[in-house]
């Protein structure tokens, strides 16, 4: 049987061996919510940036622009961390290029994988299903909010330990305690994560939208991978 394990901040990552192994990167509250809805309304790829500069220079190469700091878009973007806002519109064939507080920095300190997924709840099922298709030991590594551990990432991190059992041993105490709490609380994720900070913090600027679709199942059958520094959708 593989194994399976849980980083709850990329400021913890270097204490894990990448190599060899799938790594899910999961900001729920949006960053890995909203890459999953602008790919599966019509964006072909997503370049993600730490740097706001790096990013805003993509416009030139025909991207579509979006940042986001503290929760909040950044002025001279066309787009912020709203996975609702690709809902609105055609998106087909266009590019993304994307930075956010927490969840692009955690991508690009997971390069050391063998691969990188993008994990959120809206494509829980179809996660599962190809990483379960392949011979290889998987890291959750959650965004955190700057540094820290928050509830959301860390019971999504549950949801896919509880979700990969049948094939993937959770033997250390991080994956052990998020599938304890997802076991608990996942019949009620709105409920539950509504105790969230950020979800607390998200909610004082009227964006309860994201939360709903951050927090829903399934919605999806489609995976994401970072192939050639570029998210995109995979067939499997």
């Amino acid at each position: 049987m593989r194994n399976i394990e849980v980083c709850f901040s990329p400021e913890l990552i270097h204490l894990h061996d990448l190599q060899g192994k799938i790594v899910v990167v999961v900001d729920i509250f949006r960053a890995t919510s909203t890459m999953i809805a602008a790919l599966a309304n019509g964006i072909d790829e997503i370049m993600t940036f730490a740097d706001l500069e790096a990013c805003r220079e993509m416009r030139g190469k025909g991207y579509l622009i979006a940042a986001e700091r503290n929760g909040l878009k950044i002025d001279g973007f066309d787009l912020g961390n709203s996975p609702v806002a690709f809902l609105k519109d055609d998106y087909s064939g266009q590019k993304l290029a994307m930075t956010t507080t927490n969840g692009t920095l955690a991508i690009s300190k997971s390069s050391q994988a063998d691969e990188i997924l993008i994990g959120a709840f809206p494509n829980l099922s179809a996660t599962v299903a190809y990483i379960q298709q392949q011979e290889k030991d998987v890291l959750v590594h959650c965004a955190g909010w700057k540094g820290r551990f928050n509830l959301e990432d860390s019971l999504y991190a549950g949801a896919l330990v509880k979700s990969l059992e049948s094939t993937h041993a959770a033997e250390e105490d991080g994956a052990l305690a998020m599938k304890s709490l997802f076991e608990k609380e996942g019949h009620q994720l709105s409920a539950y994560l509504s105790k969230a900070s950020h979800a607390k913090r998200l909610q004082n600027q009227g964006i309860e939208a994201d939360i709903d679709f951050c927090l829903t199942l399934d919605l999806y059958d489609l995976v994401a991978k970072v192939e050639n520094e570029k998210v995109k959708p995979i067939s499997f």
